[in-house]
């Protein structure tokens, strides 16, 4: 495992500039702002999944006496075109990160591709990478030959015995941040690459989240993704109207890697885990175990808000009471029986 740092030196001539300066960049990040349009889910369909429209990272579903868990995510045309076999691989990571988030077990991905023949064999390629990383299957799919724009979608099926929600999240619990932090980050898109330094790690990786599910150490997830931490820890806590304060001393971050650049970035293994006061230990061994990073950064409060503190100083950046990252309605009448879909999966 790569060198994990715990903020900045306590020594910096610069340490009461930098909170400012993080704060202003967790706030400007497009990445947040975008997770707004998720609120058009409940104002079509009202609420919409198994209880009351939470915006987990997956839709839960009892399946003749199992719970299934499925997810998907669509990627955007101008990336697939770019980086196809990057778009390959990202197809299959986010849905195994949902599911994992979910506490689930992958049990294979299914994959939609609009596109020409060379682009679609590259995606197809990036695709079979990914899935021998994590070992999960290609359950199947569907093609479509078009000269045009590229579109790429992809989803993902799981079984859990016992379900990460958002909806289990209370005050009291300590918040934990589980994370790779061998990798580089992209030079062209804030995205911490992991999954090469890790490689076939990776399958176990994602793993330890049903085991601390089915053991109890942890009770909620959310997978860091597009919004940074800052932002995918709103999306955590919204629903209840729960805060928190990120301690930035305690947060493992990579070798090489500024604090700000962490935060709005889009790292391939990273979790934020609510845990009960007293099964920290029990929730961080299995990570460290394996090379991971796994820390207490902070506790679930009744604030509504979500801040940052660095040394002496705390600074709120969101308030999720009165300003929601998703925009989700939990207010919504339900739905009718024929519809059942996941409020955040496609993201």
């Amino acid at each position: 495992m790569s060198p994990v740092h715990t903020g900045p030196s306590k020594d910096s001539p610069t340490r009461q500039d930098l909170l400012a300066g993080i704060v202003d960049a967790v706030r400007t990040h497009p990445g947040i702002a975008n997770k707004s349009a998720i609120g058009l889910v409940t104002e079509v369909l009202g609420r919409t999944d198994w209880l009351t429209g939470p915006g987990d990272d997956g839709a839960v579903v009892d399946a003749l006496g199992s719970t299934v868990v499925a997810c998907g995510e669509a990627l955007l045309p101008q990336f697939v075109a770019t980086d196809p076999y990057g778009a390959g691989v990202a197809a299959v990571l986010t849905n195994v990160n949902d599911l994992a988030a979910m506490g689930a077990l992958p049990l294979g991905i299914v994959d939609t591709i609009v596109a020409n023949e060379q682009v679609a064999r590259t995606v197809l390629e990036g695709m079979r990478h990914a899935c021998e990383l994590y070992d999960v299957p290609i359950l199947g799919g569907h093609l479509t030959p078009h000269t045009g724009s590229p579109s790429v979608s992809a989803f993902g099926v799981g079984v859990t015995t016992q379900a990460l929600t958002i909806t289990r999240v209370s005050p009291g619990q300590r918040l934990m941040l589980a994370c790779a932090v061998d990798g580089e980050m992209r030079t062209d898109f804030p995205f911490f690459r992991s999954f090469e330094a890790r490689g076939k790690r990776c399958a176990g990786d994602v793993r330890v989240l049903t085991s601390v599910a089915e053991s109890g150490a942890c009770v909620a997830a959310k997978d860091v993704s597009m919004a940074g931490l800052v932002g995918s820890l709103a999306m955590l806590l919204e629903w209840g109207g729960h805060g928190a304060t990120v301690d930035l001393d305690a947060l493992p971050t990579p070798d090489g890697v500024s604090l700000a650049a962490w935060l709005t970035c889009f790292p391939s293994f990273a979790f934020l885990l609510c845990v009960p006061a007293g099964r920290e230990e029990d929730c961080a061994a299995p990570f460290r175990d394996r090379g991971l990073a796994a820390s207490v950064i902070g506790e679930i409060d009744d604030s509504g808000a979500v801040s940052l503190s660095l040394g002496d100083r705390t600074e709120t950046v969101m308030t999720v009471s009165d300003s929601p990252v998703t925009r989700l309605d939990r207010t919504s009448p339900g739905p009718s029986p024929a519809v059942l879909r996941t409020t955040e999966g496609a993201r």
